[in-house]
């Protein structure tokens, strides 16, 4: 007689685990050709030591301590109230850049010298791993960083301070083109994660309005280290010249032009990312480049243009070149000490290199979404995020030994909850202690100010995004094939489908287990068009070739997929372009 126990597991196993085997060698078109990028190839498949941090849970911490005015973390406080009102008549806040910053805080030049880079992206990433900034301890957080809306100077944008002139007084900075586009771009996302918050959409329009007016002046010429806003004058100064703002300009139009639907801001948009495309060599300088990359590959896709992805992505794996621009700028690749450090994002010069956390995050928002509109560089991009992820983990103070940090036995400072701002190859400028020591943790902070203390190599702004890899970056259960959301920073995008992005860094096929949100579902290949798995319910094991990628889209079980000018069509959203 048959086991009726055996009979119940195998059915329920066939249920999680297995792949239902009809109908799934159906294609919908030829598999898209993967194309590479030439330093990703370099870097290694599998990075030793290899670990994953749990990014979702330290944006979390992050979150509690940074916006904790009453914290008793040996550290102190990162946060106070600004009531100067500036701009808009609120109270807002401020946070630390970095640890103990003598430029900052409730009692220095009235409490108003804090950036909006660093506020705007800790709302962000609190955003996108659930927190509601909007109602959190009794504050709107979202609501109070409209004070970085810069309507007093005259430029009706969003900049990184609330008051320039206090910001200068302080010891900020002055006009470097990519502090004041980043913050509106920083703006848009958080608008999207936040609807409805009063008067956000004025802003938005007069942000759009302004990049509008100022890249009909420009008129494809981007060759300025800053652009006049409240003036509408391209500026030359002792900056280096950013072409790559152009990349923020259409990030920034193409945003607009989806949430309002306004053609004056496509036109724009397309404007300034052939501005951006029409570049001889590569500018790329902090993140702009890859943001611009990103609306390409949207525009390609969504409408028709042409721009050359492959040369653009080129410019920022291999970096800047020239001699008037940010020279050394691109991404690290190979082993400093005992460690992999590939995938990181900063000065592939500076002392034998100096990688920053910040813009190492950063630059996974707009690539890992790119591959939706650009599938052929999917195998790439999760090559090199597999890197990225593992190497990001090492700014942290509990993850690399004494010897090899600007501030050995500090990890109880704050838990480790704040990362140092760099990584570098060595210490060749600092302690002698240091020399020959690969790679060394700390950061720039000591040399912002007189005054500031050791512990401002600790960076509350390098440490903000945190939460843009905790809502992309998950893992699987076969090590180092991480499981990539597509949708967590597609912003203004239709997202009716969950997509995630796999890369298998081995030699051989791979299954891993693919969870599935509630219901039954059918398991959509972008790449190679056919379905990997149908009928879905809670699990099913994904067998994913050996050095490839997967691009999965998760549609409702039966879904009827159409073809449409070339595009692969479900419930009247496109989920694979031609």
């Amino acid at each position: 007689m048959e086991n009726k126990s055996i009979t119940y597991l195998s059915a329920f196993l066939a249920t999680a685990l297995s792949v239902t085997s009809c109908c799934l060698s159906e294609g919908y078109g030829t598999s898209v050709e993967q194309k590479q990028i030439s330093l990703v190839e370099k870097m290694p498949s599998r990075p030793q030591p290899y670990k994953v941090l749990d990014w979702k849970q330290k944006a979390r911490d992050f979150d509690k301590y940074v916006y904790d005015m009453n914290s008793d973390m040996p550290a102190g406080n990162m946060i106070w109230l600004d009531d100067s009102q500036r701009n808009i008549p609120q109270i807002t806040f401020g946070l630390y850049t970095a640890v103990h910053d003598v430029r900052q805080g409730p009692d220095v030049n009235n409490g108003e010298f804090h950036e909006s880079l660093n506020a705007l992206t800790t709302i962000l990433g609190a955003g996108l791993v659930g927190i509601d900034k909007t109602s959190q301890n009794g504050y709107n957080y979202v609501k109070m960083i409209q004070n970085y809306f810069n309507s007093d100077t005259g430029w009706n944008i969003m900049m990184n301070n609330t008051c320039p002139q206090v910001a200068s007084l302080g010891g900020g900075y002055g006009r470097d083109w990519w502090y004041d586009v980043f913050p509106n771009v920083l703006y848009y996302a958080v608008c999207d994660v936040f609807h409805g918050v009063d008067n956000s959409e004025n802003i938005q329009h007069s942000i759009a309005e302004q990049f509008c007016k100022a890249d009909s002046v420009l008129a494809g010429d981007y060759d300025y280290s800053y652009f006049d806003y409240g003036r509408m004058k391209g500026c030359v100064n002792n900056i280096p010249l950013e072409q790559d703002a152009a990349g923020g300009h259409g990030y920034v139009l193409y945003s607009a032009y989806r949430k309002f639907g306004d053609k004056r801001y496509l036109k724009h948009a397309e404007s300034a990312i052939a501005a951006l495309d029409g570049q001889k060599e590569s500018r790329f300088y902090e993140i702009l480049l890859p943001m611009g990359i990103y609306t390409a590959a949207r525009l390609n896709a969504e409408q028709g243009t042409s721009y050359d992805l492959s040369r653009m992505l080129g410019w920022v794996f291999d970096g800047c070149k020239s001699t008037s621009g940010r020279t050394g700028w691109g991404v690290i690749c190979g082993k400093w000490g005992n460690y992999d450090v590939s995938g990181l994002q900063g000065s592939t010069t500076d002392g034998g290199g100096y990688a920053f956390l910040m813009n190492s995050i950063d630059m996974a928002w707009p690539l890992v979404p790119m591959v939706k509109y650009a599938p052929e560089y999917a195998r790439a991009i999760g090559k090199w995020m597999l890197n990225n992820v593992n190497a990001s983990r090492l700014f942290f103070p509990d993850q690399l030994p004494d010897g090899n940090q600007g501030l050995p036995g500090m990890q109880s400072y704050t838990n480790s909850i704040i990362a140092y701002e760099g990584l570098r190859y060595e210490d060749c400028y600092g302690e002698a202690r240091l020399k020959n020591v690969h790679p060394v943790a700390l950061g720039d902070g000591p040399k912002w100010a007189a005054g500031n203390p050791e512990e401002s190599m600790f960076s509350v702004y390098s440490t903000s995004p945190s939460g843009i890899f905790g809502a992309i970056v998950d893992t699987t259960d076969v090590s180092m094939i991480l499981r990539l959301d597509c949708n967590a920073t597609d912003f203004y995008a239709d997202k009716k489908f969950p997509v995630y992005l796999y890369y298998n860094p081995y030699k051989e096929n791979k299954t891993f287990t693919y969870d599935a949100e509630t219901g039954r579902k059918d398991i959509f290949d972008v790449l190679s068009k056919k379905y990997v798995a149908k009928g879905v319910n809670g699990k099913a094991g994904i067998s994913i070739p050996a050095d490839s990628a997967m691009l999965l889209v998760e549609l409702p079980a039966g879904t009827h997929i159409s073809v449409r000018k070339g595009n692969l069509i479900a419930k009247d959203q496109i989920i694979a372009f031609k």
